[in-house]
């Protein structure tokens, strides 16, 4: 028995590492295709790439090891039963429990790293990421003068070039618009030819220039707008230099991202939750101080209450003021004179209005902070779930191949992709709903495994009994039958 567990193990061990790097891959892929727009032209480095896709392919882990497992286990068991290995084991006396008891004990250890990995790597994956992500998104595109286009990537310059060499270093009718003393268009250079190289240090381009003129606008002067005086000099040679350090990728100070959600290990979100929780409810108890005082009318002295205020009383009409009155027939309101009581009438609805404005303000404020507690809650439920998920797809997979009898990827692969896709669907949707507030935030993480659940109960029961579940001649047979059955009653 020892021997057929190693035996198992090593046919499943190499189909696991394949499948999970390639999971990792088609992730990695999708990345790229979505942020491939903020890469291309901007002449990054090739060890900062290489950190960001490495970085980012460890945070693809929670989605790829449950489809490994879940692959490779119907892979296995798949060409067990195709090759009839399966079979022999049975007619030996082993049930198909006992072969799947190896793998078993193999997706709980890579149940109990997963855990391990989901609370202490992804924090510091995803902060890396993220701090990359946003360097490399936010770094300006490198130096490329297009023809006959005002080129504005360089800071307090726009250039102009009509035509350009094919190694694009010589350039041809140059216009230069220099926005250094921020006054608009008022010095221009214009040349026939120029030359454009880096310096030694990589730090500044020069520009050298032929054959033109240097246009500057006297704005200076007292009677600039009525003579508008201008100072134009001629040129054989002229040296332009411009500061290449605005191209380089200015590192994000990496704090700015680590007090988000999926920053945080489980101890750091137990914290952050009690004190979003005692910050929410302090905010609550504020707010409800502040409506009550706007409440706190007349208490004891009718005339401190009562105002005149001539704006307030032309902003309603006597009709809608009486109304008022009538409907609110209080006590202290039917001591007052007419005019005075139309006042404080109109007085409590202009207090109404801005207090109704002030309750939209604040509940859309509490219902912010309510879905931040909400994701912090969501992010720690998840460092629990990626563990489950590789246990029960163990328990999908597994028997499935043991029952459909195919190996290799065609089946598996289509089987495997059926019922990752039901799962994630179902988790970001139950994810989503949940951090909107209409369901549990408990609820939501776990759905999807409460869904695939009884299906891998369902699945182990038939694959140990032998059921024939996904034979086409079993389930004609039993049709046959029933319709035999029918036709005699």
């Amino acid at each position: 028995m020892k021997k057929l567990g190693i035996y198992i193990i090593r046919q499943y061990i190499g189909t696991f590492i394949f499948t999970f790097f390639v999971a990792i891959f088609i992730l990695l892929m999708q990345f790229l295709w979505t942020w491939v727009d903020e890469f291309i032209g901007k002449g990054v480095e090739f060890w900062v790439m290489f950190k960001l896709l490495f970085y980012t392919s460890v945070t693809f882990v929670p989605m790829a090891l449950p489809l490994a497992i879940l692959l490779s286990s119907l892979m296995c068991f798949g060409n067990l039963g195709e090759f009839y290995e399966l079979v022999a084991m049975k007619a030996s006396g082993i049930s198909t429990w006992k072969v799947m008891r190896p793998l078993l004990y193999f997706s709980l250890v890579m149940s109990v790293l997963g855990f391990f990995f989901s609370n202490n790597v992804m924090p510091y994956a995803n902060l890396k990421m993220q701090s990359m992500l946003y360097d490399v998104s936010h770094k300006k595109m490198t130096l490329e003068i297009p023809e006959g286009v005002f080129y504005r990537g360089l800071d307090k310059y726009v250039i102009r070039v009509a035509k350009k060499s094919k190694d694009s270093n010589w350039m041809y009718d140059i216009m230069i618009y220099d926005h250094t003393e921020g006054k608009g268009n008022v010095n221009v250079t214009v040349a026939d030819s120029g030359y454009m190289a880096m310096t030694p240090s990589q730090r500044n381009m020069i520009f050298t220039l032929y054959d033109g003129y240097n246009y500057s606008e006297m704005i200076d002067d007292r009677d600039y707008r009525t003579r508008r005086p201008f100072q134009k000099m001629a040129f054989k040679r002229q040296l332009v230099s411009f500061d290449m350090s605005q191209f380089d990728m200015h590192h994000m100070d990496e704090d700015a991202f680590k007090t988000h959600q999926s920053m945080l290990n489980i101890r750091q979100l137990n914290v952050a939750i009690d004190s979003l929780n005692v910050l929410y409810e302090h905010r609550q108890e504020s707010n409800d101080r502040s409506l009550l005082s706007r409440f706190q009318f007349m208490s004891t002295d009718e005339a401190s209450f009562v105002r005149s205020d001539k704006k307030l009383k032309k902003k309603y009409d006597d009709a809608t003021l009486n109304d008022t009155i009538s409907v609110f027939n209080w006590p202290l309101l039917s001591n007052l004179p007419e005019k005075e009581r139309q006042s404080v009438v109109g007085i409590a609805l202009a207090n109404t209005t801005n207090t109704k404005e002030s309750l939209v303000t604040i509940s859309k404020e509490m219902n912010n902070q309510r879905i931040n507690i909400r994701k912090h809650e969501q992010v720690l439920n998840q460092k629990f779930t990626l563990s489950v998920a590789c246990i029960l797809f163990f328990f999908i997979g597994a028997p499935l191949g043991a029952i459909i009898r195919k190996g290799g990827l065609g089946m598996p692969v289509v089987v495997s992709v059926v019922f990752f896709v039901i799962y994630y669907v179902i988790t970001i949707i139950g994810e989503r709903v949940a951090v909107n507030g209409d369901m549990s935030v408990f609820l939501g993480a776990w759905i999807s495994s409460l869904v695939l659940f009884p299906i891998g109960i369902f699945l182990t029961f038939k694959a140990t009994t032998d059921a024939a579940l996904l034979d086409a001649e079993s389930w004609k047979k039993l049709f046959m039958k029933k319709d035999k059955k029918r036709k005699t009653i």
